[in-house]
This record gives C-alpha cells, structure tokens and sequence, in this order.
C-alpha cells in the first residue's frame, strides 16, 4: 500500500437534501424516481454507489458514462441526480459551486476538506476508499518482497511526492507486506458481495 482516496457524494444542486440523512429521506420519499451515474460499470465511483443502496436501501437507478467528466452536464441539468466521483474531480466541482458536496467515503473526515462530512456520520460502518499499491507475482522471495516495500515506504518520505498524492486527493498509507495482503483479502471479500448484491458484471 502506499496511497489511499476516497470518493465524494456530490448532488445537483435541483435536489433539495442539503445533507447525507436529507438524501436518504429525499430518495426513500421517491423510490426508484432517483438516478446516479457513473465512470462505467464496476469502476470505484459504481461500486462505491451500489455500497450505499445496499446500506440505505435506497432505490437508484444506475446511469454509466464512458468517464465521470462526461457526467457532470447532465448532473448539473438535473437529469442525473448525483455521482460518487474521485474526490479531485468532485472536489473542484462542488467548489465551484456547480453540484453540491455531502459527504466523503471515507470512514472518518478526509484531511483537506474536514468541511465535508464523512458518510459514516450518517450511515454507520460505511467505507469505501480507494487504495493504490504494489503487488508482485507469486513465488517472488519474501526477501524481494521486503526490499521492495522499503522502498516504496522510503520514497513516501519524500516531500514532493507527498504533494503530488495530495493533489489527488489521497494520502499515504504505509503497511507491511503481510498487512497489505490481509487488507486486500478483507476487500475482496467485502466487494465480493457487494458486487453479489448488485448483480454487477463488466461488459
């Protein structure tokens, strides 16, 4: 592991939920009359979007798009009603005041925009971050393994890499190579049934 990001929940302004739980009422109030679109099926953003009907039980239709900047028109125009986009992209979006921002994927408020509430203060255990790594084949000595990882941890010192993480939203998350292997294992399985869930296949 060296990087981490989350996504962000961010609405048309034309819907009137000005918060997580305002959402979830709103949705809930108009089942199946709500869209949400995508960077394509089985990407971060459709995932994290299907992760959270499952723990709100709210009824969305699913609107993919070859990419999340094609999206944002018609989000703006109201004819999708919210995108769970890469935070860079969400971010400059809300801030210009062209969608509105309610809340982070993270487990906890994401450092840079403490402002925005994490989606876990609304719906409890709710997690959905992307994580950036390295792997290698298997069979490759633990000795290798050991090396590479301290290099990587080595290069996380590195101030002009830490801006660039930054930029994108993320930060860094150093873990051994036996710590990484149990946090893989633990996120496979837990998108293994949110995929079950969904009925979600890659075309």
């Amino acid at each position: 592991m060296f990087m981490q990001a989350p996504n962000m929940m961010v609405v048309s302004n034309a819907v009137p939920a000005k918060t997580v739980q305002e959402f979830i009422d709103y949705c809930k109030a108009n089942p199946g009359k709500l869209s949400y679109a995508s960077a394509g099926n089985g990407t971060s953003v459709h995932m994290t979007a299907e992760l959270f009907k499952a723990m709100t039980k709210c009824d969305m239709l699913h609107v993919p798009y070859r990419g999340s900047a094609l999206a944002y028109p018609d989000i703006i125009s109201n004819k999708v009603q919210l995108i769970f986009d890469n935070l860079p992209g969400a971010l400059e979006q809300s801030r210009g005041g062209t969608v509105r921002a309610l809340g982070v994927t993270s487990a906890q408020r994401w450092p840079g925009v403490g402002d925005v509430p994490a989606i876990a203060e609304t719906v409890q255990g709710f997690d959905a971050t992307v994580f950036y790594g390295m792997a290698a084949p298997k069979g490759t000595p633990p000795e290798i393994v050991d090396l590479l990882n301290k290099a990587v941890n080595e290069a996380l010192k590195d101030p002009k890499l830490l801006a660039r993480l930054s930029e994108m939203g993320g930060i860094p998350n150093q873990m051994t190579p036996a710590e990484f292997g149990k946090y893989m294992t633990e996120e496979t399985e837990k998108w293994r049934k949110v995929v079950e869930f969904a009925g979600v296949s890659v075309d």
